[in-house]
């Protein structure tokens, strides 16, 4: 998809999600997360990506504003663009373009402070911040701690439902973990908001776009399905992160 492409998207997106949401065709309760440009990257981080060889990503990348030798995947790694702010990015597939990555970084803020500013939420301090085990409703979550995922946990519900965690503190998933989907759920719909440090652990898989306010540390062979979007740094150690299907 070429920049144009995503600047109209990012107009007219919107128009769309407003239309469906009238005739009903989103679940009651919350609505999606609204991304704009930030809606193709599999990873988008401000202060750099690092990567022990061979992570598999699936879904456009990029850095800003920080140069593009921050970005310190390789072109056989990403199955998509990657974007950086000046020709020091990955050769020779880096595309440079610091005008759509603004844009992108500032939609990825845009949308970490919407999903952190929905209020009445449906659980509040869910579990005293310990989540494994549990099977999750679609739903607004709210915790005024850090959140612990130490054994699997199940998302179940439908796939025009939402779920939005906000998460005060650090979100820790524990090594050799899953957070699986059930009853047609889908990852796109599923927004991890969190003020600290993200953590998923070793040979882990989680589920959902995590809208991170600091580093976002994936450990080594964990996957993916959704979007690493940090208002920080991204670590990668050998992992396969895929976009989610829309």
């Amino acid at each position: 998809m070429n920049i144009r492409k995503k600047y109209f998207k990012k107009l007219f997106l919107p128009v769309l999600l407003g239309t469906l949401v009238a005739g009903g065709a989103i679940a009651s309760g919350q609505t999606p997360v609204y991304l704009g440009n930030a809606d193709t990257f599999a990873i988008l981080s401000q202060t750099g990506i690092t990567n022990v060889y061979r992570s598999a990503i699936v879904g456009d990348v990029g850095t800003s504003p920080i140069t593009g030798a921050a970005l310190l995947l390789t072109c056989g790694e990403v199955s998509g663009n990657i974007y950086t702010v000046d020709a020091a990015g990955p050769l020779p597939c880096s595309v440079t373009s610091p005008s759509f990555l603004s844009l992108a970084v500032g939609d990825m803020g845009f949308a970490y402070d919407n999903a952190a500013g929905r209020l009445s939420p449906d659980f509040i301090e869910l579990g005293a911040g310990e989540i494994g085990g549990l099977t999750l409703t679609p739903g607004l979550y709210k915790w005024s701690t850090s959140l612990l995922i130490s054994t699997d946990v199940t998302l179940s519900g439908g796939p025009t439902d939402v779920w939005i965690f906000q998460v005060a503190g650090t979100l820790q998933q524990a090594n050799a973990t899953r957070v699986t989907l059930a009853g047609g759920a889908l990852a796109k719909n599923i927004f991890w908001q969190v003020a600290e440090a993200v953590t998923l652990g070793t040979n882990a898989h989680f589920e959902g776009v995590v809208l991170g306010k600091k580093m976002i540390a994936v450990s080594t062979g964990t996957s993916v399905n959704g979007r690493l979007l940090a208002q920080t740094a991204v670590t990668l150690q050998m992992n396969a992160i895929t976009e989610p299907a829309n």
